[in-house]
């Protein structure tokens, strides 16, 4: 798949869990994606929760590499 491709499928994945992030005061942008890797950057409730990094590994960075099997991981800038 292009990296175009991924992107597209990296935004439609982010859509469908926005509004789970948004009921709980956060949210998620797309960044970019580079050599494997897709960038995230949170705010909102997201920027100062405590279980940030559990959503992004355990939740947000499992579906998509479930969903889009070229990502190899999945990481948050500020």
């Amino acid at each position: 798949m292009k990296d175009e491709e991924i992107i597209k499928k990296i935004n439609d994945e982010l859509e469908n869990i926005k509004p789970f992030l948004m009921s709980e005061g956060g949210f998620v942008e797309f960044v970019k994606y580079e050599n494997n890797i897709c960038y995230l950057k949170f705010g909102g409730a997201c920027a100062d929760c405590s279980l940030i990094d559990v959503t992004l590994k355990d939740g947000i960075e499992q579906l998509l590499i479930n969903e889009i099997p070229e990502i190899k991981e999945v990481r948050k800038v500020n």
